[in-house]
């Protein structure tokens, strides 16, 4: 521990040992064989069914629940992965409280619907546990496709391809695949190394390479794909982080929460992984409390979400501000931050303004969850200029960009909700329209 960190009461191991295996184990302890068929049997397999629709990758959610209650897990997977190969961390992070389940009649009528997600996890955790593959490459087509980031976009895009006959290199920045599923998502929702455990399924299909460490406007250019490959994809996300615009925003512990749960994620001990005794967390999404909850998990004695805008406008659904509140996180609203309080050059507080009123919160360290943003610079040296809207890569309804041969998804298109469920659906489609182009 540095002298800043002890300034600022930061330290490693704040709990008993066998406290964080607890803290960081599964958020929802999966379903076994007969409560799945128990909870498929609730299903009213509707003929026009809202939960489908309100899929981002239209699952036929009726038709892999009733495949569940016959004793058919392994065709409920087919089901799922024909529409989305990322189905089981889907089933783990996507907010099916505000989708799916929110639409179920179930809910409408009763109030509590069906447990679709968890449903999900059983077919898909099934299937892969058993090593069960339901795609075949096709003939080779002879056609060589570059795809950029290998997060949920990315690599929907590459299977896609590769089930089509296509030739796929995969170039991601990082040294592991994954993209925010490996380093951005909260350790309790993805334990026991479930996202690299499917990133190896999805990639088992063969015709796929990745490139590892290898960022677009550093060892790689987009002129230089363009020139080699028949296609490109681009889907590497969002790598800029939103500015806090205030005083001290940059002290010694005043920390971004994306790269502070990317650290905690590929942590081999999370337990040496170092937190302050009193933390302030600014920002309203799922990076907010998945950054709450884990440094309250670390052993923090105080946790505060700190979020300008009111309760309902909050982006993080009621369900996820409910488990930050159970695991011990305050949340307060209309909370706007004005500066950060410093201390020999380190973080002694925040001031906020609510509602006219001045409000002070001792903390010894700031998470800023404001937001990511996209970095156009990456795309440099494209030898032409690629169209923004909303500063992010402007694209058509079927993926395309205004470059030739080029088509992008997921958080780097304005054209989404920056949901992993979303980023697939993009991919997937992206590559469809890849493939017709290639075929013609």
């Amino acid at each position: 521990m540095n002298a800043d960190q002890q300034a600022r009461d930061v330290k490693a191991g704040r709990l008993d040992p066998d406290a964080y295996s607890d803290l960081f184990s599964d958020l929802h302890p999966p379903l076994d064989g007969h409560e799945a068929h128990v909870e498929a049997d609730r299903c009213y397999f509707c003929y026009d069914a809202p939960c489908m629709e309100a899929c981002p990758t239209s699952i036929d959610i009726p038709m892999f629940i009733r495949e569940i209650s016959t004793g058919n897990p392994l065709g409920a997977a087919k089901t799922i992965f024909e529409q989305n190969i990322f189905g089981g961390m889907c089933a783990r992070v996507c907010p099916t409280e505000t989708l799916c389940e929110e639409v179920c009649v179930r809910e409408t009528a009763e109030g509590k619907p069906v447990k679709i997600g968890l449903l999900q996890r059983f077919a898909t955790d099934t299937a892969m546990a058993a090593e069960k593959q339901f795609f075949t490459r096709a003939p080779s087509t002879g056609k060589r496709v570059a795809v950029v980031g290998a997060g949920p976009a990315g690599l929907a895009c590459a299977h896609r391809m590769a089930v089509k006959g296509h030739d796929v290199d995969v170039y991601e920045a990082h040294p592991k695949a994954g993209g925010l599923n490996e380093y951005g998502i909260a350790s309790y929702k993805t334990p026991d190394g479930f996202a690299q455990a499917e990133v190896d399924y999805i990639t088992a299909i063969g015709g796929i390479t990745m490139h590892y460490e290898k960022a677009l406007g550093a060892e790689i250019s987009l002129s230089q794909l363009s020139a080699d490959y028949d296609a490109v994809f681009l889907g590497m996300g969002l790598a800029g982080v939103n500015a806090l615009s205030i005083d001290g925003a940059e002290a010694d512990g005043s920390l971004d929460a994306v790269s502070w749960i990317g650290d905690l994620r590929q942590a081999s001990d999370v337990s040496t992984v170092p937190v302050g005794r009193r933390v302030v967390v600014i920002g309203g999404g799922m990076t907010a409390v998945d950054a709450a909850v884990q440094a309250k998990a670390l052993g923090a004695d105080e946790v505060t979400i700190c979020y300008r805008g009111p309760k309902e406008r909050m982006k993080a659904s009621e369900y996820e501000q409910e488990i930050a509140k159970v695991r011990g996180v305050s949340i307060r609203y209309g909370m706007t931050p004005k500066s950060m309080i410093v201390e020999g050059g380190a973080v002694a507080g925040m001031t906020f303004d609510r509602g006219g009123e001045t409000v002070i919160i001792a903390c010894d360290e700031v998470m800023k969850a404001i937001g990511q943003a996209f970095v156009p610079d990456c795309l440099n040296g494209s030898g032409e200029t690629i169209a923004l809207d909303g500063g992010r890569i402007a694209v058509d309804e079927e993926g395309r960009t205004s470059m030739a041969k080029v088509w992008a998804g997921g958080d780097c298109v304005n054209a989404g909700d920056d949901l992993t469920v979303t980023a697939v659906s993009q991919g997937r489609d992206a590559a469809e329209s890849i493939h017709s182009a290639l075929s013609a």
